[in-house]
C-alpha cells in the first residue's frame, strides 16, 4: 500500500494565521474603543439618559500599522467629552507587541478559543 504524502505550504499557512490575528486584533481594538466611548458618555448609541455626559458624533478611521498588517481603527467622535484613548497613545501609528504575542501563541499550538479569551483580556 503506497504511503500518502501530505505537503503543506508553510508560507500560505503563515499568511492565513497573520490575517486571522490581524482581524482579531482589529475587532478587539474597535470593541475596546466603543466600550471606552460608552463609559465616557454614560450612554450607548442613540440612548437617551439623564446621566449622559456627552454625545456621539460618528467616528473617523485611522490606520495602525502592526506586524500582522494594517489595522483600521474606528475612533469615536464625541461632543462635550474629551476622548483620549487609553489603549493606544495619541498620534501612535505603529504597535507590535500584542500581535507578536498572538502569533507566537498560534504557532505554539494554543487553541483559537484560548487565544480569543486572552485577546479579550488584553
Amino acid at each position: 500500500m503506497p504511503e500518502k504524502i501530505i505537503q503543506l505550504n508553510e508560507g500560505a499557512i503563515k499568511d492565513e494565521l497573520k490575517e486571522l490575528v490581524r482581524g482579531s486584533v482589529e475587532e478587539t481594538l474597535n470593541d475596546l474603543l466603543e466600550k471606552e466611548a460608552l463609559e465616557l458618555t454614560n450612554a450607548a448609541r442613540y440612548e437617551r439618559t439623564a446621566e449622559r455626559q456627552g454625545y456621539r458624533s460618528g467616528h473617523y478611521t485611522r490606520n495602525l500599522t502592526t506586524t500582522s498588517g494594517d489595522v483600521e481603527l474606528k475612533i469615536p467622535r464625541l461632543k462635550g467629552v474629551s476622548f483620549e484613548m487609553a489603549i493606544i497613545e495619541r498620534y501612535r501609528r505603529r504597535e507590535s507587541s500584542v500581535e507578536e504575542a498572538l502569533i507566537e501563541m498560534y504557532l505554539a499550538g494554543v487553541s483559537v478559543r484560548r487565544v480569543e479569551d486572552i485577546t479579550e483580556a488584553l
